[in-house]
């Protein structure tokens, strides 16, 4: 097994503690331990980021171009075709590349970074199709939301055929993306929707998409996509309830100026209930997911509160003093928890 030092350590420390306590007989511990091989270098991770890093790297250079205005009527004069040769054009391209990620995770399941970057250079493709079909279509309205609902089908189809979750979260963001531009095409371009800013809107649809991944988690045909629609909508509830504690449920900053943040307390009261019943949820159900998610937003609340309140009032050496000795009672907390751990592995 070629495991990081890291692990390796941790592997070690189970292996004895089985041993010391009668689990495991010398022989047996033996043969594990000799069968742990330490990796010297994290390639896997190196992979990971390599393949990000050449996907930014390549829409930079894209970008780059359409930024030169010479190679930009050059690329015009080549590709100067109607939209719906472009639309076919784009369509035949992301469904070779689709073809062409399948195809290699099949034969190479183990190269799952770079199996995934071709099947994110069918996404790009796919989206620059739907975007030249809606060129062909385009009527005048400024109706372009049905385009993103259009994308959040076409890729949720896929990543449900492909068993892909990168394609799935990119469903997941064009269906969040839909419902903010069509809620603003409804009430013709304002602020508010049935009364609700934007934020407010985002902190329902995360709060419906938590629900309903939670609620299809023993659901085999959803068993795959489970953690990483948990994880969009949580992240669409919180960031939202973030914003929500900060402005509140107003549609513009001459509106916002005018009141005093204290009666914006009951947004950050919701943000702080969420934020511990995500906790409760995932010490309950033993879900990492949720628990983290609630630790976090938690401390960002109280932090962000602590400076709404008394960055004007207080001394600004005295606001990071105070900081700086919470992280470090924070810090010490987490060493004190880690040497318990430590020590009950100790004979």
């Amino acid at each position: 097994m070629r495991v990081t030092r890291k692990q390796a350590t941790t592997l070690k420390g189970a292996i004895e503690h089985w041993n010391r306590n009668g689990l495991l007989d010398e022989k047996t511990t033996s043969a594990i331990q000799q069968d742990i091989e330490i990796v010297p270098f994290d390639w896997k991770r190196l992979a990971k980021y390599s393949f990000w890093v050449a996907i930014i790297c390549t829409i930079t250079s894209v970008g780059a171009v359409l930024a030169d205005t010479a190679l930009l009527a050059l690329l015009e004069s080549i590709f100067n075709a109607p939209n719906i040769v472009k639309f076919f054009g784009l369509s035949i391209l992301s469904g070779l590349i689709y073809w062409a990620g399948i195809r290699r995770r099949a034969y190479h399941p183990n190269k799952v970074f770079s199996n995934e970057a071709i099947l994110f250079l069918g996404v790009i493709a796919t989206a620059g199709a739907i975007y030249q079909l809606g060129m062909v279509f385009d009527s005048g309205s400024g109706h372009f939301s049905v385009l993103l609902l259009l994308s959040f089908i076409i890729y949720g189809v896929l990543g449900y055929y492909f068993k892909s979750n990168l394609i799935w979260l990119f469903a997941l963001i064009s269906f969040g993306s839909w419902m903010g531009t069509e809620t603003g095409y409804a009430s013709g371009g304002g602020a508010y929707y049935l009364g609700m800013n934007y934020p407010l809107r985002f902190v329902l649809f995360g709060g419906l998409l938590t629900g309903l991944a939670i609620l299809l988690e023993r659901k085999i045909w959803f068993e795959y996509f489970f953690r990483s629609t948990l994880a969009m909508g949580l992240l669409y509830l919180f960031i939202a309830l973030w914003i929500m504690s900060i402005f509140g449920n107003y549609g513009d900053m001459t509106s916002w100026r005018q009141v005093r943040q204290f009666e914006l307390f009951h947004w950050s009261l919701l943000f702080g209930l969420a934020s511990a019943g995500a906790i409760y949820h995932g010490l309950k159900f033993d879900n990492g997911m949720t628990k983290g998610f609630g630790i976090t937003f938690l401390m960002i609340n109280l932090y962000t509160r602590f400076f709404e309140y008394f960055w004007d009032s207080i001394h600004k050496a005295i606001i990071f003093a105070l900081l700086g000795v919470s992280f470090w009672f924070l810090g010490s907390h987490a060493e004190k928890i880690w040497n318990l751990g430590e020590n009950k592995k100790s004979p």
